[in-house]
């Protein structure tokens, strides 16, 4: 699929940004809430799959370039890649392209959109692509698994990134609208929530209409 043009790219409705945000605030606050939204929101993206890419412009350059302006920030090629809330795909296909050595693993708790994105690979042999359907908030990976835990236009589930990340791992948080993104976390408040964890902060900044964030965890 070719990607949409910037010019058809338009910002989610006012609605869908007033309870977005909510819904983003809620989580930051107070995680435990997640096993009583889950369904809803699980409900919400997979009815939404279909048509998905043409109505956000998800492939754009300007969707898409808030992750890519991140990634220039990690300091050393990772290994291990993991795209949390990978929707239809496309931050993990980015990530692959940026960094093609990396294995790359793309989870969403859409089953609808991760059929979606399996469709954009096809078979492949090498698996160094791959979705599954899965849980931000209770990932099933080991610990320190991924060099790189990066997620575009999701709620940071600090705990769990920080449990992921092996040391000396980076964790980029992008928002393809900056404040306008419906699930958009200030950067202050990421900086506070994965200091807490013990992630650093490289360094944050803006982007085309979007805004990204970089830490790292220290080496070992």
């Amino acid at each position: 699929m070719a990607p949409m043009e910037s010019s058809e790219r338009t910002q989610p409705p006012a609605y869908v940004r007033i309870m977005g945000r909510a819904l983003n605030n809620t989580l930051v606050r107070a995680p435990w809430l997640w096993p009583l939204l889950r369904r809803p929101v699980q409900g919400f993206f997979d009815r939404s799959a279909p048509g998905w890419d043409e109505r956000t412009g998800a492939g754009s350059p300007d969707h898409l370039a808030p992750l890519a302006a991140a990634a220039l920030h990690v300091s050393h090629a990772p290994e291990r890649v993991l795209d949390i809330g990978t929707g239809t795909g496309e931050g993990a296909l980015l990530l692959a392209r940026e960094f093609p050595r990396a294995s790359v693993r793309g989870i969403d708790i859409s089953d609808e959109m991760i059929r979606s994105a399996q469709g954009k690979i096809g078979l492949d042999p090498e698996g160094r692509v791959a979705f599954r359907v899965a849980d931000a908030a209770s990932l099933p990976y080991d610990l320190d698994s991924f060099d790189l835990v990066a997620q575009l236009n999701m709620p940071p589930f600090f705990a769990e990134i920080a449990r992921v990340l092996r040391p000396g791992g980076h964790v980029i948080v992008a928002s393809s609208w900056g404040a306008d993104t419906p699930f958009y976390t200030p950067n202050p408040v990421l900086e506070r929530g994965f200091r807490r964890r013990g992630i650093d902060t490289v360094t944050a900044g803006e982007v085309q209409h979007g805004t990204y964030y970089v830490g790292r965890r220290p080496s070992a």
